[in-house]
């Protein structure tokens, strides 16, 4: 029986991937990948290595997440390198302990090859910090995309009445509905707000405004995108590097 490979491949900008990432890739029997890992990563596979899309958007999944964990089980009996390639880091938003889980029900060994997030990466190439001393303490890590399954929201907006930066992943359909949460628990319409799609590659645009305008300025992006809210984005007029 092989091992699995739950591994972060960053936020987009191929030199983003780690070495133990890069390590793993070249050694891979076998690549199971996400839509939101940089499919140039692909190219540094040894010759005769398989590759398996299971993408997800939001109107159409390749696989179900219990597809997908079978999968994972059913090529540790053949392979014994199987890396499972996520966006970002595979812990964040990626499901990856939803897939640890299962193949430790199973029996089959694996291991969390940690990833950059892109929470705190895309910022950065917009030049956002999530942090700065003066400005906020700290930071929050929201999903911007609940199962749409769920019953009740698990997101306590109430808790976002601090100065806490806000980074919301996968919430470019749901911005209108972000920005009205944030201004009805008592955030000032003029709060400073940025949407950044497609973030650390060449095709990276930023988008800034305030919790009033955002949506109509930023709506038609495409997706990926992240959304940060806080007095940090006042920071991208000095410290925009990587679009300049």
């Amino acid at each position: 029986m092989g091992r699995v490979y739950l591994t972060g491949a960053g936020p987009g900008d191929i030199e983003l991937l780690t070495l133990k990432a890069y390590r793993l890739v070249k050694e891979a029997d076998v690549i199971v990948y996400d839509r939101l890992a940089n499919p140039e990563i692909l190219k540094e596979a040894k010759s005769g290595c398989e590759f398996i899309y299971v993408g997800k958007a939001d109107s159409h999944h390749s696989l179900p997440q219990d597809e997908i964990n079978e999968l994972l089980y059913q090529l540790s009996l053949k392979h014994k390198k199987i890396v499972r390639l996520k966006g970002g880091d595979p812990l964040v938003f990626g499901r990856g302990g939803e897939e640890a889980l299962y193949l430790k029900s199973r029996g089959v060994e694996f291991e969390f090859i940690p990833g950059i997030t892109s929470a705190i990466a895309v910022p950065e190439y917009a030049g956002i910090p999530v942090t700065h001393r003066g400005v906020t303490v700290s930071f929050r890590v929201v999903t911007g995309h609940e199962a749409p399954d769920k019953k009740k929201s698990q997101i306590v907006w109430q808790n976002f009445k601090s100065d806490d930066t806000i980074i919301f992943l996968m919430g470019l359909h749901n911005l209108d509905k972000i920005t009205k949460k944030l201004i009805e628990i008592g955030k000032s319409k003029d709060f400073p707000i940025a949407v950044i799609s497609k973030g650390t590659t060449k095709d990276e645009k930023t988008v800034v405004g305030t919790l009033e305008t955002i949506y109509q300025k930023a709506k038609d992006l495409p997706t990926p995108a992240l959304i940060v809210v806080g007095e940090v984005v006042n920071l991208r007029e000095q410290l925009n590097w990587f679009e300049e």
